[in-house]
């Protein structure tokens, strides 16, 4: 049985809050926070290559349009589309439930490293031909997060 993406990020967070509290003291908070991102990003690339290799026929831009029910399910996020075409998907997130989450569990302060810091890097698991490029989020205090999702099919051939 899969779970909700949400439900997954809350019992990391539950787990990573320790670990950060335990860092934080034994090596400091700048420390403490390296050790956060590098783990989350080594944990979303990984996560990627696991979506990726179920495609059966391979991914493209379309099979991770098609994924994303699973990060908006049980209503994670609201999503306002802005562009859809071959090469781009781009929306606008103007609610999400995991800011709320992070900050409701006192994880606020690292709540980008959790959440936010994996989206690029899925990608990279996912597919080296799609990137992310965002300028603000709804963690970092802005009121929406803008994402920016390219797909260049000539990228490493």
């Amino acid at each position: 049985m899969t779970i909700p993406i949400i439900q997954r990020r809350k019992i990391e967070a539950e787990i990573l809050r320790e670990v950060y509290q335990s860092a934080t003291e034994l090596v400091g908070k700048n420390a403490a926070q390296k050790i956060i991102e590098t783990a989350v990003r080594a944990s979303s690339i990984a996560q990627g290559k696991a979506f990726a290799a179920q495609e059966a026929h391979g991914t493209s831009l379309q099979t991770f349009v098609d994924i994303q029910k699973h990060w908006t399910a049980e209503n994670a996020l609201e999503i306002e589309p802005e562009r859809r075409d071959a090469t781009h998907f781009e929306f606008k997130v103007t609610r999400c439930r995991y800011a709320e989450m992070y900050k409701d569990m006192g994880l606020g302060e690292i709540g980008h490293l959790l959440s936010c810091n994996r989206d690029g890097t899925f990608c990279e698991g996912y597919d080296p031909k799609l990137t992310l490029t965002r300028t603000q989020t709804i963690m970092g205090g802005a009121s929406h997060c803008d994402f920016k999702f390219r797909y260049d099919a000539e990228a490493g051939t």
